[in-house]
């Protein structure tokens, strides 16, 4: 993987805007509205994530498998393809590229036990090898060749460590655990020796601790942020810090914490020129021995201080912090379970209406709450796709009778000549 985001081709070609997503979604939002295209997005991200972990894959390879299917479909359409399919396709190429390999068979078995589920109901998931390695070959061509993904867990991982570093961090699934690995074996980069790993890792000096909690909830934070299109519309680092923000305010004893820094003064004023230091007095070369033999106590973090000091747009990181709060609205709308069902909310300015015919055991209100199941977006997505298949045959009809028009005039043209 390359060292240097801002010279990758993650930075360069797969960072977009909204109008790009857009643009991309243009030939779905013929059948479905955006609420139910942001809906799709959970759905998909959670079917990736169930593969990911039959396969037995890291949760950074099933980031890096979300990643390229977000990226494939900025130039495809969800009604135009099977995206079942390509989730597959995504698994298999990404345990590739992240040097996780699993054996295609076992990726085609584990696709069908999952994909056949009654809450996706697919049928037709294809059981020869050439299928999905022929999506494998339209996949990496869609995505340029850029296999390179950087994530948000490293930042979170460099920014922040555990108040006590005595074990590994929890997230060592992931590059905690590989960093950590490195350095005890005194690899810890190309051409790096074991005696300049802290001047090319760092010290560690001046990182935020956080609890374990924290640290999890922060990581788990980054996790939920694949359940949209943010991995696209920003870098992995400015991702990684809104999470440690939103940690301080979603973690309560976190939160208990830094409460009380936001509204006492600083402890410790800075001196003035009318008050200058007083001198210590001499001590004896045993005491003096003595003293600097004892670590002085550090002083408190002050996490506010901490975020205040980088190097970033803070408004920014305030926005993709309400972009995820966002995200977690609409996701309390949609539940994973099959049971209870609710009708989706109504759509009147689609062809395919969201509010699916379900019976009087499919609708449940709690508190007038309507939810969002997988398999009302399985028949969506089958829908979407019924419908763009008899959209693109009217058009050949139409095409050919317009031809065979032609083609009469032409003949009469000729005969009367």
């Amino acid at each position: 993987m390359a060292a240097d985001f801002w010279a990758s081709s993650h930075r360069k070609r797969w960072l977009v805007d909204r109008a790009t997503v857009r643009r991309a979604r243009a030939q779905d939002l013929h059948y479905v509205d955006s609420p139910s295209l942001d809906y799709l997005a959970i759905y998909f991200a959670n079917v990736i994530t169930k593969l990911g972990k039959k396969l037995g894959l890291r949760q950074r390879v099933i980031a890096t498998a979300t990643v390229f299917f977000r990226r494939f479909y900025l130039k495809n359409a969800y009604c135009e393809t099977d995206p079942f399919l390509v989730i597959a396709a995504c698994c298999y190429v990404a345990a590739k590229a992240e040097e996780s390999p699993v054996h295609i068979k076992n990726v085609i078995a584990e696709a069908r036990f999952i994909f056949s589920q009654d809450m996706y109901n697919v049928k037709d998931f294809p059981t020869d090898n050439s299928k999905l390695a022929e999506m494998e070959f339209y996949l990496v061509g869609d995505l340029e060749c850029d296999l390179t993904v950087f994530h948000p867990y490293r930042t979170l991982l460099t920014l922040c460590k555990k108040e006590s570093e005595d074990s590994a961090t929890p997230a060592e699934e992931g590059e905690a655990g590989e960093l950590a690995a490195a350095t005890a074996s005194g690899n810890v980069g190309v051409g790096v020796g074991a005696e300049d790993g802290p001047r090319y890792w760092g010290t560690g000096e001046g990182r935020l601790e956080l609890s374990t909690g924290a640290l999890q909830t922060a990581w788990f934070i980054i996790n939920d942020t694949y359940r949209s299109d943010i991995c696209l519309l920003y870098p992995p680092h400015l991702i990684a810090i809104a999470a440690i923000y939103l940690t301080f305010i979603l973690h309560t004893p976190t939160r208990t914490t830094i409460t009380p820094l936001l509204s006492s003064p600083s402890s410790t004023p800075p001196q003035t020129s009318e008050s200058p230091p007083t001198s210590k007095p001499r001590r004896s070369s045993r005491n003096a021995s003595h003293s600097r033999s004892t670590p002085e106590k550090k002083p408190q973090q002050d996490p506010i201080t901490f975020l205040s000091e980088l190097t970033v747009s803070l408004p920014l990181i305030a926005t993709i912090s309400q972009e995820i709060i966002s995200l977690y609205t609409l996701w309390d709308r949609y539940k994973e379970d099959a049971h209870p069902e609710a009708k989706l909310p109504t759509s009147t300015s689609n062809p395919i209406s969201l509010s699916l015919p379900t019976n009087s055991n499919d609708v449940t209100n709690d508190d007038d709450e309507t939810y969002v199941t997988p398999k009302q977006l399985s028949l969506v997505l089958q829908r979407m796709r019924e419908a763009r298949v008899m959209d693109v045959s009217a058009q050949s009809v139409g095409v050919g009778i317009q031809r065979s028009a032609v083609n009469k005039m032409l003949e009469r043209t000729q005969a009367a000549g």
